[in-house]
This record gives structure tokens, sequence and C-alpha cells, in this order.
């Protein structure tokens, strides 16, 4: 950078190279969940209460009567359709294809979800309501940890960020299972019915290799509706809505689901993961000490996301690479494997989304989650980078 430019220019090529490709999502993410703890804990704390869960004049749809409702059931099944998308294109065409490529992230994305939740069901252990939120610290955040990641890349060879990409895709699957199986209440028939008919046209169009993009969108929009009301959580709509979209070429050589990919993947990481976090990130700290990270919901949250993932994750690459299960990332030391574990313990949006699923009807165990939540993922971030920093530069 030419040393005579003026400071905002040069402040201005900075941020401009800093907020391109994967690390601008996880700086945005970083700046709006600063900006709603701030505004939670400032003179505005009210009307930033009014503004998310206050009720709206009108709404189309009833059940939705709140912006944060609006956000967590509609914007976020928008998320969960990219993210369904994505986990298509990787099993058919790309790293979850090969079987023996994906066995090891698939390993390690396991034993990432399984050690944090026994850390939790640990720390928790005896506290019946806090035992709901097992799963937690169960969840990696793509676009934190990949934007951290992305912030340090020249100390990381281009092969850990695949893995990094791969054991995250892995555990969204995970955590959308987990979501389906142990966080619906109850299930309404009539609707659940409705929704498995416009589930079972979107498949028949697939079939039929129809590519009409607002013909999904009307049975994708169809198949929301019904399992919202259904008792199901609407965002899992999302997820089998994009299962049905198609990869193969249309016969003008385009396919949909890159098509909608390309075109979504902007709107999540700069719109809707945003506006999530700034709705769900803002924990009231008043009264808040360090004593109280020690409550079984906080700590076994914190516990989980910094200890339990680098536990499970690195332990399973251990015992994988001696007993010859898989290779591991290419060019690849230990001290990168474990900035690596160390980043996906970040399970910002993940994490506070199942935590607002688990304590639906305690709404202070949510605000004691999101602290075992920030402290868990900051933990997380900055230690990451800095062993991702020590980490020797990978071989050009």
């Amino acid at each position: 950078m030419p040393s005579n430019l003026h400071p905002a220019n040069r402040l201005a090529r900075t941020l401009q190279r800093a907020l391109h490709g994967d690390a601008g999502a996880g700086l945005l993410l970083i700046a709006v969940a600063a900006a709603a703890i701030a505004i939670a804990n400032s003179p505005a704390h009210e009307l930033y209460h009014a503004v998310f869960h206050g009720p709206l004049a009108w709404s189309p749809i009833p059940k939705l009567d709140t912006l944060h409702l609006w956000i967590n059931d509609a914007l976020m099944a928008v998320f969960f359709f990219v993210v369904g998308l994505e986990i298509k294109r990787e099993v058919l065409d790309g790293e979850l294809a090969d079987p023996a490529r994906r066995r090891l992230p698939v390993l390690a994305a396991s034993a990432g979800m399984a050690v944090p939740a026994l850390f939790y069901v640990l720390a928790s252990a005896g506290h019946a309501e806090a035992q709901r939120g097992w799963a937690i610290p169960a969840a990696t955040d793509i676009a934190f940890a990949v934007g951290v990641l992305g912030l340090i890349a020249r100390r990381a060879p281009p092969s850990l960020r695949l893995f990094l990409l791969t054991v995250a895709i892995v555990d969204d699957l995970g955590a959308i299972v987990i979501i389906a199986v142990f966080y619906t209440a109850s299930i309404k028939l009539a609707w659940a019915a409705a929704a498995a008919g416009f589930l079972a046209a979107l498949v028949a169009l697939n079939r039929m290799r129809v590519s009409n993009v607002w013909l999904y969108f009307a049975l994708g929009l169809g198949l929301w509706a019904c399992v919202l009301y259904s008792g199901i959580h609407a965002t899992i709509a999302g997820v089998l809505a994009a299962f049905t979209v198609p990869l193969r070429l249309d016969r003008h050589g385009n396919s949909l689901l890159l098509r909608l990919e390309h075109a979504l993947t902007p709107w999540n990481s700069y719109v809707i993961v945003p506006l999530f976090g700034l709705a769900n990130a803002g924990v009231s700290l008043a009264g808040l000490g360090l004593g109280s990270l020690l409550d079984p919901v906080p700590l076994g949250i914190a516990l989980g996301l910094f200890a339990g993932k680098q536990a499970g994750i690195l332990a399973s690459l251990f015992a994988a690479k001696r007993l010859g299960f898989g290779q591991l990332p290419a060019g690849a030391g230990w001290l990168h494997l474990w900035g690596m574990a160390l980043l996906c313990g970040i399970g910002f949006t993940m994490s506070l989304f199942i935590a607002g699923l688990a304590f639906a009807d305690r709404p202070e165990l949510v605000e004691e989650a999101k602290l075992g939540i920030l402290t868990g993922s900051i933990l997380s971030a900055l230690l990451g980078y800095a062993v991702l920093r020590l980490a020797p530069r990978p071989a050009a």
C-alpha cells in the first residue's frame, strides 16, 4: 500500500480487504453481537426489547406477531434453506460425496457434538430444567469460525479451511436432526399431513425435471406455513425444501441449486445472520458477575464450547491417525488442527437458536444461556486465533 495515502484512505482499503471473502461475514457478526450487547445494557434497552419483542400492529401470519418471531421462524427458515442447499451439494458433488474423504470429518463432527453435550450434562447434573439445554454447545457457527480463520488465512493450509467447512456442515446437519427430534413438543397431524403433501409435490417437481424457481418458491412457502402450524419448528421446512431442489444441469446448462445458493448466500451472511444476532445476542449483564458463570446453564455451555469441542475433535483426529481411519488435512500440523478445533467452539448462531428452543418457556434461562454462549465462543475464537498465529506457515 503506498505510504503517501491519506489515513482515511488507508483505513478504507484495510476495511475493504478485511470485509472481503470469509472474514467479512465473521467481522460483521462480531460487530453486530457487540452492538446487541451494548444496546441491551444501555438506556435504550427498553426500546431494544420493544422493537424485537413488542406485538406488531398487524401481521399477515397471526402466529408470528413479533419481529423476533419473524426473524427466528421465517428468516431463519431461509438460513436453513441455504444450509440445506450446501449440504446437498457437498453430499452429491463435494467433499462429502466420496465415502473415504468424508469419514474423518464426519467422525470429528460427531465427536465434536457428543463431547460438548456430555460436558454440559455433567456440569448441569441435578438441575432438571437446565438439562434441556444439552444440545446448545454441540453446534458450530460456520460464518464465525470460517470468518476468524479467514483473518489469518496465511497461517493455515488451504486444506484446513476445507476440513473446517466440512466438519461445520456435518455439524449443522446434526443440529438440524436434533432440532427436529428433540425440540418438537407436539405435532398437529392435519398440518403435518398438509406439509407432507407440499413436500411430495416438491419431490415430484424434481423427478419431472422441472427447474422453474417460482414453482419451488410457491410450494416451499406452503410447506413452511404448514410446518409452522404443525408444531415442528418452521426452520425444518427450509432444509426439507432445499433437499428437493435439483443440482443437475437443465437444458440451458444451469443448475437451479447452484443458482439459488449463489444468490442467497450473501443475503444469509450479510443480512439474515446479522439480523438474527442483533435480535438474539442482546444479553443484559445487570446484576451478573463472574459468579454467574458458575450457574449450571452458562457453565455447562461455556465448558462445552470451549473445552468439549476441542477435546472431542482432537481426540477423534488422534485416534483416527493411530488407527489409520482417515487422512489428516494435507500440510496441517497439530497446531493447525488444534486451532481449527478451537474455532469449532464458536457456537454463536446455532447455539443461540437452540437455546431459544430449549428454554422457550424460561426466558431467564435463555439469558443465562446467552452468557455461556458468548463466553465460550469468545474464548474459543481468541485462543483459536492465537494458536493459528503461532502455527508455522504452510509450505508454498
